[in-house]
């Protein structure tokens, strides 16, 4: 195998088998779109599976070149230091405890990080930022952000900054699908805003420097990568970087 491939670990959750042979059994499961997407780029995609030991959390990063978090549940918003209100969804604490130990262990060792959907809120939820349980607690008419559609189209426009990594590989604004209900409220201290729809929903947030990669996603872009060329490219760039890291 080439020394220079890349291994990206993509984090992973449970779901309870409820049917089947052996119903009540939890199996660890991760979306099979991120893995496509990352084999799509060149890299070597590693489903990581959810634990709550940090060392080995921690030995995990040293083996991996970067890493991808991935969508699903509310971030307990404890975590945060808020009272569930009464929008918040479900959400599965030992998850939120293993990616926090995922997310310190890459930022630690200088690994590139892409997090996407949950994961950019439970980037942001780890640096110290905080949330909107439900985009309706916010002080504004709002956007339909969950849309019911086919995943690998574009539902609405966000917005980026132009003086922003996110803004090379996308331009002014592109169209990208949308599967939430909570939204970043205090973007937490070291992450820049990139990208916002109409309505102020944050979309985007990165750090991008020569000592750290970080960039957050509020969209699915491994839904879409196999028919936008602005999305695969996302992930290509995302390898290169862990490529980058990689001599460090």
């Amino acid at each position: 195998m080439d020394d220079h491939v890349p291994v990206i670990g993509v984090s992973g959750t449970i779901v309870l088998d409820t049917n089947g042979r052996f119903p009540g059994y939890n199996r660890a499961y991760v979306n099979e779109a991120y893995v496509h997407a990352v084999l799509h780029a060149g890299g070597i995609p590693l489903i990581i599976p959810m634990h709550s030991e940090d060392n080995i959390s921690a030995l995990k990063m040293e083996k991996l070149d970067g890493l991808i978090l991935t969508g699903g549940e509310d971030v307990n918003p404890l975590f945060y230091q808020e009272e569930p209100l009464q929008k918040q969804g479900n959400h599965l604490y030992e998850r939120d405890i293993f990616e926090q130990q995922l997310i310190h262990a890459a930022i630690q060792r200088n690994k590139p990080i892409l997090a996407i959907c949950r994961g950019m809120q439970i980037l942001n939820v780890t640096l110290k930022g905080t949330m909107y349980q439900d985009i309706s607690y916010m002080k504004a008419e709002h956007l339909r952000h969950d849309q019911n559609t086919n995943p690998e189209r574009g539902t609405h426009t966000v917005y980026f900054d132009h003086n922003s990594f996110i803004f090379e590989l996308f331009g002014e604004k592109t169209v990208t699908n949308s599967f939430h209900h909570q939204a970043i409220k205090q973007v937490a201290p070291g992450l820049k805003v990139t990208g916002r729809t109409e309505d102020g929903v944050i979309e985007s947030v990165e750090k991008c420097d020569d000592h750290q990669f970080m960039i957050g996603l509020q969209w699915h872009p491994e839904m879409m990568y196999k028919q936008d060329e602005k999305m695969a490219r996302l992930f290509k760039v995302f390898i290169e970087k862990a490529v980058a890291f990689k001599q460090y």
